[in-house]
C-alpha cells in the first residue's frame, strides 16, 4: 500500500507542478502598476496570490480539459480566475471578523502586512477581476464564457461559497446535525471545486449536460468533501510548520467539524470512500490516471 500510495504521490505531485507553472506564469502578469498613491492594490493583491500553495484547483480545470482532448491553453485564463477567486476567500477568511488567522502559506496572513482595510479591498478587488478574466477568454465561444461567468458566480456567490462561509459561521455559535456539516463543506469547500472542473469541461468544449460534465461533478464533489475531511483531521494532528498556516483553530473558534462526528479512523476511511467513488466515475475515459492519481494524493495527504 506505502509503495502503491508513493507513486500517487509522485504522479500527483508531477501534475500539481506542470499545472501550477502554467497558471503562474498567467497570474505572474497580474497586478503590476500602480503610482504613489495606489501601488499598496497592486502589492496585496499580488502577496497573496503569488504566495503559493497547491493550486489544486486550477490544476482540476486545466486536467479536465487534458482529459477530454481540449487544449490546457483554452482553460488556462478559467484556471486563473478560480485561483484568483480561491485567494479573495483566503484574503477575507483570515480578517479578525471571519477566523482572525496569522499565518497562510508559511507567510503572515495579508490583514497582518496591509492592515485590515487593505486587505478587504485587496480581496474585492480579486473577486471581481475574475469574472473580467473569465468573460476575456477569446480562446472559447462567447457562449461558452457566458456559461462559465454563470458557473463561476453561482460557485463563488449566495449560491456557493459564500452561503458556505454563513453556515460555518453559525456553526461557531450552534451544533450543526451532520446534514448540515455536509451543506456547509459543500459549499463552503466543494462549490469551488466543482466549478473548476466544470470550467474545464466547457474549455474542452463539451456542454453543461453532457456525459463528461456530469462525471466531472460527480468526481470533484466527492474529492471536494475528502479533502475537507482530511482537513479536519489535519488541523488537529498537524502543525503549522508542515501546514504552513495556524492549525488547532477549528476547536480554537469551535466549528463544526467531521470530527464531530466521526474517530480519526472513520474520518479516513470515509475519504478513502469518496476518493475511490470519485475515481469510478472517471476511470472509463482514457487518460484518466493523471487525475486518479490526484484524487487518491490528495486522501492521504500530510499537508
Amino acid at each position: 500500500m506505502e509503495t502503491t500510495n508513493l507513486i500517487y504521490e509522485t504522479l500527483a505531485k508531477a501534475v500539481l507542478a506542470e499545472d501550477a507553472a502554467l497558471v503562474e506564469s498567467l497570474l505572474d502578469t497580474c497586478y503590476r502598476g500602480g503610482g504613489r498613491c495606489d501601488a499598496v492594490l497592486d502589492e496585496a493583491c499580488r502577496y497573496s496570490l503569488m504566495a503559493g500553495g497547491k493550486r489544486v484547483r486550477p490544476a482540476l480545470t486545466l486536467e479536465f480539459c487534458r482529459l477530454f482532448g481540449g487544449d490546457p491553453q483554452n482553460a488556462l485564463p478559467f484556471a486563473a480566475a478560480v485561483e484568483i477567486i480561491h485567494t479573495f476567500s483566503l484574503i477575507h477568511d483570515d480578517l479578525p471578523c471571519m477566523d482572525d488567522d496569522d499565518l497562510r502559506r508559511g507567510r503572515p496572513t495579508s490583514h497582518k502586512v496591509f492592515g485590515e482595510a487593505y486587505a478587504l479591498l485587496a480581496g474585492d478587488a480579486l473577486a471581481l477581476d475574475a469574472f473580467g478574466m473569465v468573460a476575456a477568454n477569446d480562446r472559447i465561444s462567447p457562449e461558452a464564457r457566458v456559461e462559465a461567468v454563470k458557473l463561476l458566480s453561482a460557485a463563488s456567490g449566495s449560491a456557493g461559497m459564500v452561503r458556505g462561509q454563513i453556515a460555518d459561521m453559525f456553526g461557531e455559535k450552534n451544533t450543526l446535525t451532520y446534514e448540515e456539516l455536509l451543506f456547509l463543506h459543500a459549499h463552503k469547500t466543494g462549490a469551488l471545486i466543482r466549478v473548476a472542473a466544470q470550467l474545464g469541461v466547457l474549455a474542452a468544449g463539451f456542454a453543461v449536460d453532457s456525459p463528461e460534465m456530469e462525471a466531472a461533478v460527480g468526481y470533484a464533489e466527492r474529492i471536494g468533501l475528502a479533502f475537507q475531511v482530511i482537513d479536519d483531521i489535519l488541523d488537529v494532528t498537524s502543525t503549522p510548520e508542515a501546514m504552513g498556516k495556524s492549525v488547532g483553530g477549528d476547536a480554537d473558534h469551535h466549528k463544526n467539524t467531521f470530527l464531530s462526528f466521526k474517530s480519526i479512523p472513520e474520518a479516513e476511511a470515509f475519504a478513502d470512500s469518496l476518493t475511490e467513488e470519485a475515481v469510478s466515475l472517471i476511470t472509463p475515459f482514457d487518460g484518466s490516471e493523471r487525475l486518479i492519481s490526484l484524487a487518491r494524493y490528495l486522501a492521504v495527504r500530510k499537508v
